[in-house]
Order: C-alpha cells, then sequence, then structure tokens
C-alpha cells in the first residue's frame, strides 16, 4: 500500500506541486481580501482569486522554464510586474494611496509559486506564511516603530553589526600558544555579552523591572551567566534600590550553568554522571534556593514605588574588555598546562572556569574516554565550576554595589565548599 502512495505520489508531483503553488497564492489572497473586505467587487486590485492565480502563474512559469526555454519565468515574471504596475498606478490616482506593499506581495506570490515547483514546496510554504503575517500585522509593526527610540535602533544596528558582518569575517582556527586563541570564539563571547546586555535591556522595558530582569537572568543562564553577572553588577550602581532583585537574578543565571553540566555528561560521558550527580546538584540547589528566597521576599516588599532600572541597551566597551579578558585567561592556562604536565589539568580547569565553564566541560568529558580518569575528569569540571562561581562573586563585590556582594557572594561561597567537598569525597 506505501508502495502504491509513494508511485502515486511521484507520478502526480508536477500536479501536487502546481496545487501548492495554488494553495499558498489562496493564503495571500485571504489576508489581502480580508483587509479590503469591506471594498466593493472589483474595486481591489489583487484580492483571493487573484493571488491565487498568480501563485498557479508562478509554479506554471517555473515548469515551463524547466521544459520548453530558460527565458518563460523571466519574462512571464516581467509581463505580471507590468500589468500589477499600470493597475497600481490607476488605484493611485483614484485613491492617493502610494503604498506598494500589496505590489510586493503579489510579486513575492508570483515567486513562491515557482519555488514552491522548482526548488522547495516547504521552503516556499514557509515564506508564503511569514509574508502573510507581516501583511496581516501592519498595526502592530507600525506600532513598535512609533515606539522605538533613536538609541535603540542605534543599539540594534551595532548588534547586528558585530555578529552578522563581523563574526563571518574571523578566521575559525587556533592561533598563538598552543592554537588555544581562536577569532572566532572570542568574538562570539563579545556578540553573547552584547547580546545579553540588549535582550536584557528590552526585556524590562516590556516585561517591567522585576520580570524583566529574572527573565534575563533565564535567558543568561542559557548562555552565560558570567556575563550576566558583569552586567548586572554595573546596574546596581547605576539603581542601588533593585541590587536585591539582580542579585536573584544573577544567583538564578548561575544556578542554570549547573543542570547544563549534567546534560553534557549524560550525552558525551554517561559514566561521569553518576559521580557528578551529587556535587553538581548540591551545588546549584545552594545557589537556586537563595535566589527563590531573595525574589520572594522582594515581591512581597511593601516599597510600591520601586525605580526603573536604568541601562544601556548596548553596552559593547564592556563586552570587548571581557573578550580580551578571556583571551588572557586562555593563554595563561596554556602555559600552566605546559609548565605542570597532568597536574596542569585543574589549572587549566581553574583557569579556564574564570570565564566559562562550557568548554572545559566539554573537553575534559570528552578527554574521560581515554586521555583521563573519570575521578580527575570529575574533579576538574567541579574545580572549573567552583572558580567560576568565586569569580562572578568577585564581580558582584567589588564591581556592584555591597548589597549586591553580600547576596551574591554567600551563596557562590557556599556552593564552592560544597562542591568541593562532595567531589572530593567521591
Amino acid at each position: 500500500m506505501d508502495d502504491v502512495a509513494s508511485q502515486f505520489i511521484t507520478a502526480n508531483q508536477p500536479a501536487i506541486r502546481l496545487g501548492v503553488a495554488l494553495l499558498l497564492g489562496a493564503l495571500i489572497g485571504i489576508e489581502r481580501g480580508w483587509v479590503a473586505r469591506e471594498q466593493q467587487p472589483g474595486a481591489r486590485v489583487a484580492g483571493v482569486r487573484t493571488h491565487a492565480l498568480v501563485g498557479l502563474l508562478g509554479g506554471i512559469a517555473a515548469l515551463l522554464s524547466e521544459v520548453v526555454t530558460t527565458w518563460a519565468f523571466p519574462l512571464i515574471f516581467l509581463a505580471v510586474a507590468a500589468i500589477s504596475l499600470v493597475a497600481w498606478r490607476a488605484r493611485m490616482a483614484e485613491s492617493r494611496d502610494y503604498s506598494i506593499t500589496g505590489l510586493v506581495g503579489l510579486l513575492l506570490t508570483f515567486c513562491f509559486g515557482a519555488i514552491a515547483v522548482a526548488i522547495d514546496m516547504a521552503l516556499a510554504t514557509a515564506c508564503a506564511v511569514i509574508t502573510a503575517v507581516i501583511l496581516d500585522n501592519k498595526r502592530e509593526i507600525h506600532g513598535l516603530l512609533n515606539q522605538l527610540q533613536s538609541h535603540e535602533l542605534d543599539a540594534g544596528l551595532k548588534l547586528l553589526l558585530i555578529s552578522a558582518v563581523m563574526l563571518p569575517l574571523l578566521p575559525d582556527q587556533g592561533m598563538g600558544p598552543g592554537d588555544v586563541l581562536n577569532p572566532y570564539e572570542i568574538w562570539w563571547l563579545v556578540v553573547l555579552i552584547a547580546s545579553i546586555s540588549f535582550v536584557g535591556y528590552f526585556a524590562i522595558r516590556l516585561g517591567g523591572t522585576e520580570k524583566g530582569i529574572l527573565f534575563t537572568g533565564l535567558f543568561a543562564g542559557l548562555s552565560s551567566s558570567t556575563a550576566l553577572t558583569l552586567h548586572y553588577a554595573r546596574q546596581s550602581r547605576r539603581s542601588p534600590a533593585l541590587a536585591p532583585m539582580l542579585a536573584a537574578g544573577i544567583l538564578l543565571a548561575c544556578g542554570t550553568m549547573f543542570p547544563r553540566i549534567l546534560l553534557y555528561a549524560a550525552v558525551i560521558s554517561p559514566a561521569l554522571l553518576p559521580t557528578l550527580l551529587l556535587p553538581i546538584t548540591a551545588m546549584g540547589l545552594t545557589v537556586y534556593l537563595p535566589a527563590l528566597v531573595i525574589w520572594r521576599r522582594e515581591r512581597r516588599s511593601l516599597k510600591v514605588d520601586r525605580p526603573e532600572l536604568k541601562q544601556n541597551p548596548l553596552d559593547l566597551r564592556m563586552a570587548l574588555l571581557f573578550g580580551a579578558l578571556l583571551a588572557l585567561i586562555m593563554v595563561l592556562g596554556e602555559w600552566l598546562r605546559e609548565w605542570l604536565g597532568e597536574a596542569g589539568i585543574y589549572l587549566l580547569a581553574a583557569a579556564s572556569g574564570v570565564a566559562d565553564v562550557d568548554a572545559i566541560t566539554l573537553s575534559l568529558t570528552r578527554m574521560s574516554h581515554s586521555a583521563i580518569d573519570a575521578p580527575t575528569a570529575v574533579l576538574g569540571i567541579v574545580i572549573a565550576a567552583a572558580v567560576n562561581n568565586l569569580f562572578k562573586s568577585l564581580l558582584a563585590t567589588f564591581i556592584g554595589i555591597r548589597q549586591l556582594g553580600g547576596h551574591v557572594a554567600l551563596p557562590m561561597v557556599v556552593s564552592l565548599v560544597v562542591g568541593l567537598l562532595l567531589a572530593w569525597l567521591a
């Protein structure tokens, strides 16, 4: 039965693809028709039927280009564009509406039909759905644009510059002593730190100060809790009254690091999981529980007029400084490893843990298969996590205000001691 169905689909592939092209055109046409539903019949330049037929025409043009001549598609496309321009010009003279959104939507419909037939139906469907959503949310998009401020737009463009333009140009290969300096990976961390600042700004603006702080903490915990700690420590100096809530966000981000470690071990080296489970879980709980206590206490606070958090949408200068610090730590870690040999694994774990736990965790879990034994890998991972906690405590203490440092340092130090003790006993 399956073979028969497969043969039927294969034999009727062109007809099926043309049907998809017709339906995609109808989808966009329904949205366009809904917008102009109050107009008289014939007053619309292109409604449901026109868009459906244009989508089908795009599919037919693609077929003709494959079978008859490669000129079929461009010539038919130019004909559709010319007819549409004439119709829109006549409509513009009558209604004084200079928007060409509908014209662009009609030409895109033609292209989606061609993509469905000649390239990929799933790609054409995704593009058509996204187009329909954009066309349907005109008011919402314009509303967001009206609320956007000039410095926010400038920050967004800068983030795109360092991520979409500069990042792909950097070499993704090791350089320097021991090939430990990878320009792509170091700049990726700079982009990550800047992105946390950017996401945190809009999370706080859209969700309010308290919800935004906690959301950003959770987001940063999935990427870089160290960068989040640095960012919130600076924010505490600008808004001292929010120090406890900022501390809860830091602890939340730091606690999310520990489930990631267990996930890496479970996927890469399941044999490490039983030994890692107790110390890593204990370290996570000693960080999560204080975050929950602080958050509940702050929510029940009688302070009604809590100040808004003041922050820069894109703290690029601090991201660059942090990237330079990471490069320095990586070089020092490599020198320590070469100098002390196998004993340098722990020092390397400690040096790597200052800025990032993921890299050393992934390295040690892989090395546990052959290069090192399981207890060495487990202790190295716990050392990296403990040093990372200590470093974040120092950031909160010396860069943030005293209240922030007090809320963050104590749970972090307890987590460090508990983790190292349990790992040593194991």
